[in-house]
């Protein structure tokens, strides 16, 4: 499999996307490269990454995102390498739509795992595919902004980018 890395600049600060040319693999932020390639040697090994302009349209619909089109990324294809735990976690995240938050225990409730709340926390930690895959719509049950890989920073401009009230609604 080959990987391919672009990058986008954003409001938020640069963003690195690597694709496989048919889907979107990760989406990080250049400063948190240490966390992006301890994700990628988890997930893909040893497996190189080539230097290359995307053309998967994930850039045009990034932008439009970051300008306001809140639903432009629910159209990015994504594939990941995880647990079936993870992956069942990951894929729940892209049901929770813009503008919206839920607590860790509500998303464990989601996957029928209610018990689940600190590992669905960790699953949420260890998404590789940041904001496509918004684990920033996650929050504590207090409506804290917990943990972010890119920031608490970040979290919160991109909850309030997209319009979110918190503390959340526990549905």
């Amino acid at each position: 499999m080959d990987l391919f890395l672009d990058r986008l600049e954003s409001p938020i600060g640069t963003i690195v996307l690597i694709s496989d040319g048919e889907a979107l693999r990760v989406l990080d932020f250049v400063d948190c490269e240490e966390r992006m390639q301890r994700l990628l040697s988890v997930h893909y090994g040893e497996q190189p990454v080539v230097e290359s302009r995307e053309s998967l349209g994930i850039k045009r619909r990034m932008e439009a995102y970051f300008g306001g089109d809140l639903t432009s990324v629910d159209a990015i294809a994504v594939r990941t390498e995880g647990t079936p735990f993870q992956k069942q976690v990951w894929a729940e995240l892209r049901n929770i739509a813009a503008g919206s938050t839920l607590s860790y225990g509500a998303l464990a409730k989601r996957i029928g795992r209610p018990g689940a709340s600190r590992a669905v926390g960790l699953a949420n930690g260890s998404n590789p595919i940041g904001i496509v895959v918004p684990c920033h719509r996650v929050i504590g049950s207090s409506g804290a902004l917990t943990g972010y890989g890119g920031g608490i920073e970040r979290k919160r401009w991109l909850l309030e980018h997209e319009g979110a009230q918190w503390p959340l609604a526990t549905l």
